[in-house]
């Protein structure tokens, strides 16, 4: 664990990933695994803070006690914090593995105090080509989370990129230097930032949008480390001490020593560190994939208010969100019809940096309610 491992894509180790194609696994809490279990107070205000998400719904007791929920509910993206689904089962130890994306699909809302339990099934393994790090494979997943009762909460799949570090470094696909704002941005930004609109109580119905509605845009940035250790606190959590130490000793090509101060590190420092995600081939620090599937949910979730229900969230990474980057999350309405009992907005998201570039895309779509009769969002 001098350096940060150099593994290779072998036929040896693709040949032992196949074979596990199809296998379940279940998340325990020890080591690289679930993170919540209880989707407490605490640990939905701290994901929610995490996130940069001050929706009341999720925080605020008087608020949340005056919707139809009767109290507090979690962020549907709250799940990321049970277990982050991105494929990641293992295998071709010291490849670097990027979160590429999420399809979601909510069945029900996380209440609070909800005891979840998560499983996880590999289903996928596919071989690409591409200029960042020659041969690399997309690996994926498929989870399904549930609550005390057994009732299924939502399904995720989840896919990553593997991609051998130094290949990547070699060919040096990516070259960026720091963004640098001017006043002028800086005020438009934190004016962005300060004025978030939130539907909340009042009720957006289906009769009422239309097909190219805009949602009114989230902003997020310029991205620093904190926000980043933020997110990680609420989301991902981490180990110390000697518990990190076991886990690096069972999983030797997940940790390095740093060369200055001897300490053992963990390879997601490529978040927080511009020397370690250099070993990865990127120029700086960037985010975590999870992270920015939160972002393109904080749109909608505002749009729809109280009485919305997020039905599905769909999201591809597209290309590195850099420290010191900002975020323009947006959307507008694509589609609405009617299937059943549930009256449903269609919704495209993307995410565009300070370069004009598309960093994310997405869609959702959502449960709204209709004039013509109750919210028919699924409850308790």
């Amino acid at each position: 664990m001098a350096g940060i491992a150099e593994g290779k894509i072998t036929e040896e180790g693709l040949a032992r990933l196949r074979e596990r194609l199809g296998t379940f696994n279940r998340p325990s809490f020890y080591g690289i695994g679930q993170y919540n279990e209880y989707a407490g107070k605490d640990s939905i205000r701290h994901f929610a803070q995490g996130m940069g998400d001050s929706n009341p719904l999720w925080v605020d007791e008087g608020y949340a006690s005056k919707t139809r929920y009767g109290g507090i509910i979690a962020p549907p993206t709250f799940l990321y914090s049970v277990y982050w689904t991105s494929g990641r089962t293992g295998g071709l130890p010291g490849v670097h593995g990027f979160h590429a994306g999420n399809d979601w699909v909510w069945h029900r809302p996380i209440y609070l105090n909800d005891r979840i339990t998560v499983q996880e099934q590999f289903t996928g393994l596919e071989e690409k080509m591409g200029e960042f790090a020659g041969r690399t494979f997309i690996q994926s997943s498929v989870s399904t989370y549930r609550n005390q009762r057994g009732e299924v909460i939502a399904h995720c799949r989840g896919w990553q990129f593997r991609a051998e570090r130094r290949a990547a470094r070699e060919r040096g696909k990516y070259k960026r230097e720091p963004y640098r704002y001017s006043t002028e941005e800086l005020e438009a930004i934190e004016k962005a930032i300060l004025t978030e609109e939130f539907r909340g109580a009042t009720a957006r119905f289906w009769d009422d949008i239309e097909v190219g509605d805009e949602l009114p845009a989230v902003v997020k940035g310029p991205m620093s480390t904190g926000d980043i250790a933020a997110f990680e606190a609420g989301c991902i959590g981490g180990l110390a001490h000697g518990d990190a130490l076991r886990e690096f000793k069972r999983h030797p090509a997940w940790g390095y020593r740093d060369p200055d101060s001897g300490a053992l590190e963990a390879v997601i420092r490529v978040h927080g560190a511009t020397d370690t995600a250099g070993a990865a081939g990127l120029p700086m620090a960037y985010d975590y994939g999870c992270q920015r599937m939160c972002w393109l949910a904080h749109p909608v979730t505002n749009w729809m208010g109280d009485d919305g229900f997020l039905k599905r969230l769909y999201g591809e990474v597209r290309r590195f969100n850099y420290v010191g980057d900002t975020t323009w999350l947006k959307g507008k309405v694509t589609g609405k019809r009617r299937e059943g009992d549930e009256y449903l907005a269609e919704i495209e998201l993307w995410a565009e940096n300070q370069l004009h570039e598309t960093t994310a895309k997405g869609k959702a779509v959502v449960i709204l309610p209709s004039k013509a009769g109750p919210s028919l969002a699924p409850s308790r």
